[in-house]
């Protein structure tokens, strides 16, 4: 075992004494996370739609860029990117950002108990290149925008309530973002080659208001540091936030981070890697590191998510092998699904509803105009169900 594997395995191993239900727990045989055999079996010839599924899953598309969704007399926006589900009193709410300039924000897709689209509308204007975000406990969508002056803005999924830009999160380029309920602080992923790993504790829980911005220093390989950061909103002319402090630690490309089961995932696109950070034992190690995995499964590192069991699904943005991609608590790393015919596009947004019957996501320059289609994939999917209520038909 190299040092780095060796570093993986004792940070895991410190990790699991601290959180036992973590990834970590069944994983730890391995020492680290290697492609393996598909929890669903091989991946079929391709679907009427291009895409390449496990037998007994079916796919459909639910909106089409620049055209109408459904009946709804809403106009779905261009590139989607980040997405999320929310559960509504009859039915749930996917929300979907636009990664594109003319400030298209957030759409959303309300759907019924049988998964019928009833409704689509506009969240969030006038903002610009909402990358990735993140879902909050108190059931708002984070909406960030991937441009050096970018900030997070609060959004209803029931559009209801208007948006709230969230300067206190920082202003930086930012990609996404993860609350964590246990110790009651948002982490944030930062679209640099030189990026930072941040953290907010906002001075009341539930209010995005006002907080504390700090940004991570790896001390020893593993042991994470925090410190505020001076200056969260620096001017165009002002120095980042990033680097206003020399002992700040440097990520490769800050994508996808998600907080599941007292530990926050994150991926870096820059190194191919997806980390796992432990708030508990404040200590941070690559969870999967291509380097490691004699397979190759992932690469293109980009949006990830975690199932109710603590599965986690990657999407990859590569130009010749577009996947989710699985990696189960048992440690193994295979395709969940495979997009075909669209080389020039890129996985985004995947997000299950709220009983996680069905699952979510877009390609991002795909369809005959390039502009973007997102999809619906059911089938049986490994649910572990929470209080979520009467499951609705399939």
């Amino acid at each position: 075992m190299d040092r780095r594997a060796f570093l993986r395995f004792g940070t895991a191993l410190g990790a699991s004494v601290f959180a036992g239900s973590s990834i970590w727990q069944e994983a730890l045989a391995a020492a680290f996370v290697q492609t393996g055999r598909s929890p669903y079996g091989p991946l079929r010839d391709p679907d009427e739609n291009g895409i390449m599924l496990p037998y007994g899953f079916r796919s459909r598309v639910i909106a089409t860029s620049g055209e109408e969704v459904g009946n709804t007399g809403f106009v779905w926006h261009l590139f989607p990117d980040g997405g999320a589900t929310f559960r509504g009193p009859t039915g749930w709410v996917y929300v979907s950002n636009a990664e594109f300039i003319l400030g298209e924000g957030v759409g959303a897709i309300r759907f019924d108990t049988r998964g019928q689209i009833v409704d689509s509308y506009r969240i969030c204007a006038g903002t610009l290149l909402n990358c990735a975000g993140g879902a909050t406990p108190w059931k708002t969508w984070l909406t960030c925008e991937e441009v050096p002056q970018g900030l997070v803005f609060e959004c209803d999924p029931t559009g209801a309530l208007p948006q709230l830009a969230r300067p206190a999160l920082g202003t930086f380029r930012h990609e996404a973002v993860a609350c964590n309920a246990v110790d009651r602080c948002l982490y944030l992923t930062e679209d640099e080659p030189d990026s930072g790993f941040y953290r907010f504790r906002p001075n009341r829980w539930g209010d995005l208001g006002s907080g504390v911005l700090e940004i991570a220093e790896v001390v020893g390989d593993v042991d994470v540091v925090w410190h505020e950061v001076p200056d969260p909103n620096p001017g165009r002319n002002d120095e980042p936030t990033r680097s206003q402090l020399a002992e700040s630690s440097i990520f490769n490309g800050g994508e996808g981070i998600v907080a599941s089961r007292g530990h926050i995932y994150f991926t870096t696109k820059g190194d191919g890697r997806v980390w796992d950070y432990h708030p508990e034992s404040q200590t941070v190690c690559p969870l999967y590191d291509p380097d490691l995995d004699p397979g190759g499964q992932l690469d293109g590192v980009d949006n990830i998510m975690a199932s109710q069991r603590g599965d986690l699904i990657v999407a990859e943005d590569h130009p010749f092998d577009q996947e989710l991609v699985l990696i189960t608590r048992s440690g193994t790393v295979s395709p969940l699904l495979r997009l075909t015919g669209q080389d020039a596009s890129e996985i985004t947004g995947p997000a299950f509803d709220p009983w996680e019957r069905r699952l979510y996501f877009s390609s991002q320059r795909g369809g005959e105009d390039k502009l973007g289609v997102t999809y619906e994939i059911s089938g049986p999917f490994r649910r572990l169900l929470l209080d979520c209520g009467p499951v609705p038909d399939a």
